[in-house]
């Protein structure tokens, strides 16, 4: 209890009563309104949403190479490959190696795991994993986001020593 100098005594949590009685009504009201739980949906990004629930491996030949931007597609090289379905388009993104896009040319045979996904009314096939000339190369991480390739040279150069000067610092 909280007193004043005319010994005029009010509870103290009188006034929190009310708080309190609106409190306990959100928290009945609030599950009526709320939404079902449904099973865990895949994670959205700056492009289209990669379904790794539904990956594909496709086998094919590459019969071209797009590496300029067709509006409402997803940025980044595409690969059009000939396949048992037909022609698919494959997105393959914007951080491959300069060997890897040097190395990938029409009449390559191909392996690509992903996951195909609508985007402005037209199939992609994500990439996440290539497949060619004994090589594979991560396009996407197991969730769909884009890895950013290291080039050997760039790898090499990271781990080259440092070299001291004469007062031990580096030169």
């Amino acid at each position: 209890m909280r007193c004043t100098r005319t010994m005029k005594c009010t509870p103290l949590f009188a006034g929190l009563s009310g708080l309190l009685a609106g409190m306990l009504l959100a928290m009945f009201v609030t599950p009526l309104n709320a939404q079902p739980v449904r099973g865990p949906k895949p994670g959205r990004g700056f492009g289209p949403v990669y379904d790794a629930a539904h990956e594909v491996t496709l086998n094919g030949t590459v019969r071209e190479v797009v590496t300029k931007h067709a509006l409402g597609s997803p940025a980044g090289m595409h690969l059009l490959v000939a396949g048992p379905q037909g022609l698919v388009d494959a997105h393959v993104g914007p951080f491959l190696t300069k060997d890897t896009r040097e190395a990938l040319h029409m009449g390559l045979p191909i392996q690509i795991v992903g996951a195909v996904e609508k985007l402005h009314g037209k199939q992609y096939l994500l990439a996440r994993e290539l497949i060619f000339g004994g090589r594979t190369v991560k396009v996407r991480s197991p969730n769909g986001f884009l890895v950013p390739a290291i080039s050997h040279q760039r790898a090499s150069s990271r781990l080259r020593p440092v070299k001291s000067g004469p007062n031990g610092g580096a030169r």
